[in-house]
């Protein structure tokens, strides 16, 4: 198995998003060509080594996210962009469908000026679109340490048979 960092030395890039339960977010991404790797996770807090249970407390700071290393010669970041929009509601704030708390925000995690760039004016865009009645209220943050989730929780649909989290 390749490993991330072995990705990363062969010009693939960096990118983390979260939009609510990581089971799905995590495999609609899976199923994009040119995605190489992914991994749930937890990013966005003041709290290391966070554990799920940690999490769901809402007192880490942390979002449920995922990490995907990904071809720019085979999927834009920008195409992502797209497929983040289209995968949850933005619009609002700590909650997708039954799940409530700052864990599950909409928050774009950058990891240089280009992404920043890039999901500043996606999400413009995307609330000049007239898509969405409310405004938009996801985060454009810069990434920083990413804690990767318990071993049960990556690729989860694929190991549980399951299609969907029931929202």
């Amino acid at each position: 198995m390749t490993t991330k960092e072995e990705l990363l030395s062969e010009g693939n890039e960096i990118a983390t998003f979260a939009a609510g339960c990581f089971w799905g977010v995590e495999s609609t991404f899976r199923k994009v060509k040119g995605v190489k790797y992914t991994q749930v996770g937890y990013t966005g807090g003041d709290y290391e080594n966070p554990g799920y249970k940690d999490v769901c407390s809402g007192k880490t700071g942390h979002a449920e996210a995922v990490e995907l290393i990904f071809d720019p010669e085979e999927v834009s970041y920008e195409k992502l962009l797209e497929l983040f929009w289209a995968m949850h509601n933005p619009t609002t704030l700590n909650r997708q469908g039954p799940d409530i708390g700052s864990q599950y925000r909409s928050a774009i995690f950058y990891h240089n000026e280009e992404q920043k760039n890039a999901a500043l004016a996606s999400r413009t865009n995307q609330q000049k679109s007239g898509e969405y009645k409310s405004g938009i209220v996801t985060e454009i943050v810069p990434a920083g340490t990413f804690y990767r989730a318990e071993e049960y929780h990556q690729q989860y649909f694929e190991k549980t048979g399951r299609g969907a989290c029931g929202i």
